[in-house]
């Protein structure tokens, strides 16, 4: 595999050629989201273009111009139009996060709401949200009404996160819903969108919305376990970050479902944020020789399984070889 061919990429595409192609794609789709950007003053402009030109992988528009590759028309300039949507709905999303996490950083830069103020980056995030819904009319009414139903799941979605599970209900299954609705809507669409606009038959189309769905929900799980298993030499990232937080995952839902005794202890300690720093390295001791580690990673890739059956629709081939190999680093990723 050529390193040119494929550096830069957030899915592993293996096709030197179709690698190729989609970074010159990709390329375009990035010159059009820095005009989307612009506003009629600069101070606007600046504040919508701060996170977008912080960088990224580009995933979620990528993976429209890969699902893209499955019609005849893969470089039709809804294509190009649709990638753009859900980066911009994406990236606004993200305005709205951090001023809900207080966050000071995004991607190692300050946040719009640490370089602004919070009423900058909520309105700003509404700017953009603004942006994709003229371009989504652009692609007509069926394109307007996924995007509307994606728009009103990532929103549910968000707010069951900050909300206890209702009486009589499984936290897991909680869980679950508010992973599909904040992450899984949005790549599914991604996925929807590229299929369709490049002319692909609807049998594709619905595979590989249903692909995004399950494949987007299973990289936050994975997520999960990395923020247990992970050595922060290793990943980059900061082990225990969640427990810090008091925010629920797979592996602690999994534990704190325990009946065994000898659990009490680690249930006490996810009963809600840990701010002491020996409780945390307790709490990742414990967790990582529990029983849930095993069935959490195991639940991930049994989702990446079932992802990959979605896509015997798809001839053999590079576009088919990338989406299953993405399922496989999904389910066994380390970083």
């Amino acid at each position: 595999m050529s390193t040119d061919a494929t550096a830069g990429l957030a899915l592993p595409v293996v096709d030197e050629a179709l690698a190729e192609r989609l970074k010159e794609r990709l390329a375009t789709v990035e010159e059009m989201l820095a005009g989307y950007t612009q506003a009629r003053t600069t101070y606007v402009s600046e504040a919508a273009a701060h996170l977008m030109s912080a960088g990224g992988k580009r995933f979620r528009p990528l993976l429209v111009l890969l699902a893209a590759e499955t019609g005849p028309n893969p470089a039709a300039e809804e294509v190009f139009k649709s990638a753009c949507v859900v980066e911009l709905t994406h990236v606004a999303s993200l305005y709205h996060d951090d001023v809900m996490d207080e966050a000071p950083l995004r991607r190692g830069a300050p946040t719009a709401n640490a370089k602004y103020d919070n009423n900058t980056a909520i309105l700003v995030g509404d700017f953009l949200f603004g942006r994709s819904s003229e371009l989504t009319a652009d692609l007509g009414p069926e394109a307007v009404r996924i995007q509307a139903r994606t728009f009103t799941e990532l929103v549910e979605g968000q707010i069951l996160e900050g909300v206890a599970p209702a009486e009589g209900t499984d936290p897991l299954q909680h869980y679950l819903e508010v992973v599909d609705g904040k992450t899984g809507s949005l790549i599914a669409t991604s996925a929807r969108y590229g299929a369709m606009f490049a002319g692909a038959s609807e049998e594709v189309v619905e595979a590989l919305a249903a692909y995004g769905t399950i494949v987007g929900s299973a990289f936050q799980l994975s997520d999960d376990i990395l923020d247990i298993a992970s050595d922060s030499e290793d990943s980059g990232k900061t082990p225990g970050t969640d427990l810090r937080e008091g925010v629920p995952t797979l592996p602690t839902l999994m534990a704190q479902a325990s009946t065994d005794p000898a659990d009490d202890r680690l249930k006490a300690l996810l009963a809600g944020p840990i701010t002491d720093e020996d409780e945390v390295a307790e709490a990742l001791t414990l967790l990582r020789a529990h029983p849930a580690m095993e069935r959490a990673q195991a639940y991930v890739q049994d989702q990446a399984e079932q992802a990959k059956a979605l896509l015997k629709v798809l001839p053999e081939g590079g576009v088919r070889e990338a989406l299953e190999t993405f399922a496989d680093v999904v389910a066994f990723r380390s970083s």
